[in-house]
């Protein structure tokens, strides 16, 4: 029996998390005593695992200050979740596009540089996690876009690279999915623009959730 596979990215393809990692991300600076960070390079970082994304803010940085501002970023995230204020809105029209690929027979994935426990409570959130039938993290996981992610999510379900799609905002989830042939959809509504999908290998673009589910129907 033929699996299709439909793997999402999360922050910036699912839930708008950009509020919260700019947040975290000045409260870690702020900690080691740094300058705040832009913003702008912050978000174009989102979708890497933590260290990955530490590395691309501050290149020239040591082990130890990335270290600490590592630990200083998930304590200011866990403490955010915690407390309750931690806001990750869904995009418009995602519910009703994920009921659909769940309904029509799709299986559903996730593969972000989230944690195991930032995952489970954004899907807990929104009411979601039912329809996932494999979640990849980055505490399990090399960052994207090293594509053991999405390996793990196909032996998962027992899905081959051919019927399997990869579903993302940044070049970083497109160089996964060729990294491994599966095929490359982009979304407008996140944090890299369409043109940088489309040069990163994306076979499309969508527009709008009810386009992606066209695309991929």
């Amino acid at each position: 029996m033929t699996v299709r596979l439909a793997v999402f990215d999360c922050d910036g393809t699912l839930v708008d998390g950009q509020a919260a990692v700019c947040d975290a991300m000045d409260a870690a600076f702020a900690e080691v005593g740094l300058a705040l960070p832009d913003r702008h390079a912050v978000r174009r970082a989102v979708g890497l695992s933590l260290p990955q994304a530490i590395r691309l803010l501050l290149p020239d940085a040591d082990e130890t200050l990335r270290g600490g501002i590592d630990r200083a970023y998930r304590d200011s995230f866990r403490q955010t979740r915690e407390s309750g204020a931690l806001v990750e809105p869904l995009y418009d029209g995602i519910p009703e596009l994920l009921t659909a690929l769940h309904g029509s027979g799709w299986a559903l994935g996730v593969a972000t540089g989230k944690s195991d426990r930032g995952l489970a409570h954004c899907l807990a959130t929104h009411g979601l996690t039912s329809l996932f039938g494999t979640l990849q993290t980055a505490d399990r996981h090399p960052s994207k876009p090293h594509p053991a992610m999405l390996e793990a999510a196909m032996d998962d379900v027992l899905a081959l690279p051919g019927d399997t799609v990869m579903i993302g905002d940044t070049q970083f989830d497109m160089d996964m999915a060729r990294a491994i042939g599966v095929r490359a959809v982009g979304v407008d509504w996140g944090y890299h623009t369409p043109d940088e999908l489309i040069a990163a290998g994306a076979d499309a673009v969508a527009t709008s959730p009810a386009h992606l589910l066209e695309l991929l129907s």
